[in-house]
């Protein structure tokens, strides 16, 4: 069974100050027999360190149901007020207890001194609030310590995806291609190929805006999307389909930039694309926020060698922006992946 930790100093706490805590409580309440006799050391100082520790247990277990019950910075008075109610309590108990069992001993060299209770109590006050004190403080440290851990990875996180965008940017796989589509038009189809140009200029120009913020609007994306489709489109004619059913409410949701890019470009490099086998791409929205990237499968016979650097940037983006996690599902007749959409502030 593991015992309920409140903070990662547990142990150095315990070490710290249990053997202090056992001794002077038992010098207090016996006297200097306490010191003086072997058979009275080892039995009270085995007794009190045993439910010592039973005490420190269960107040840690309480402690972590509180920060539970109570997480938020303005809930702090009202939290250390309970806890320091409920630990004064357990002590009292915890040292009647030991009076008892002293009593109940009833042996000459465990002398009852009833007229030292109060400072008894008062000790055991005084050592619940300096434990409390110490655990908040280190408590408060762990948590600067996680946001700053957090903040880092973040900023990690920010720099690869930047990266990762720029190595998008100039892919010379997707521009080769591109280029070969543009000089192909321009010899059958002057018209078609400014298209394609505006379309391609549009496509570079939002991937090199796409790092100025960490987050996009769904509307954005889409119109996005619409661009990158139209160069796949033209490259791949009537073999490949997008369809789209968003609800105009969703629209100034917030997700990732290039999501649907990546997503678009996952689904091109990894499945054929032939006028009897065509590519069908969806994007919807669903209920409680949801957006929906789905395709059919059709793999390609040749396995595509992937670093898995599309979908894995998007779920890192979406963890660390506290977006939540994205669904992958793959059945065998559809890829599908389910992004969270983030409700602006």
């Amino acid at each position: 069974m593991k015992l309920a930790r409140y903070s990662n100093q547990d142990e150095v706490m315990q070490v710290l100050i249990v053997p202090v805590y056992v001794g002077v409580l038992n010098w207090l309440m016996l006297g200097n027999q306490y010191w003086r006799n072997g058979w009275v050391f080892l039995v009270a100082t085995v007794l009190t360190l045993v439910a010592a520790l039973l005490a420190w247990f269960i107040n840690n277990a309480v402690g972590l149901y509180l920060n539970r019950r109570f997480p938020d910075i303005d809930q702090t008075l009202l939290r250390l007020s309970w806890l320091l109610g409920w630990c004064a309590l357990v002590g009292w108990s915890y040292c009647l207890f030991l009076y008892g069992c002293y009593y109940l001993i009833n042996s000459p060299n465990l002398p009852m001194q009833p007229g030292r209770l109060p400072l008894v109590l008062l000790f055991n006050l005084l050592v619940v609030l300096m434990v409390i004190v110490f655990y908040e403080g280190i408590r408060a440290f762990e948590r600067w310590e996680s946001a700053l851990r957090k903040t880092e990875e973040l900023k990690q996180a920010n720099l690869q995806s930047q990266f990762d965008s720029l190595r998008s940017q100039i892919n010379p796989h997707f521009l080769f291609n591109s280029l070969n589509t543009l000089s192909s038009l321009i010899e059958e189809d002057a018209g078609q190929a400014e298209l394609f140009v505006e379309e391609m200029a549009s496509v570079y120009r939002y991937l090199l805006r796409s790092n100025e913020s960490q987050m996009a609007t769904l509307a954005d994306e889409l119109a996005f999307a619409q661009s990158y489709f139209h160069l796949l489109s033209t490259r791949y004619g009537a073999n490949i389909h997008l369809s789209q059913a968003v609800n105009e409410q969703y629209e100034t949701c917030l997700l990732p930039p290039l999501t649907l890019q990546l997503l678009l470009e996952n689904a091109v490099k990894h499945n054929v694309i032939l006028p009897d086998q065509p590519l069908h791409i969806s994007i919807r929205t669903a209920d409680n926020d949801r957006l929906v990237v789905q395709n059919n499968l059709q793999r390609k016979s040749t396995r595509i060698l992937s670093n898995q650097v599309g979908l894995s940037n998007i779920a890192t983006q979406y963890r660390l922006l506290g977006g939540g996690e994205i669904r992958v599902e793959d059945d065998d007749q559809f890829f599908t992946v389910t992004l969270p959409l983030l409700r602006p502030l």
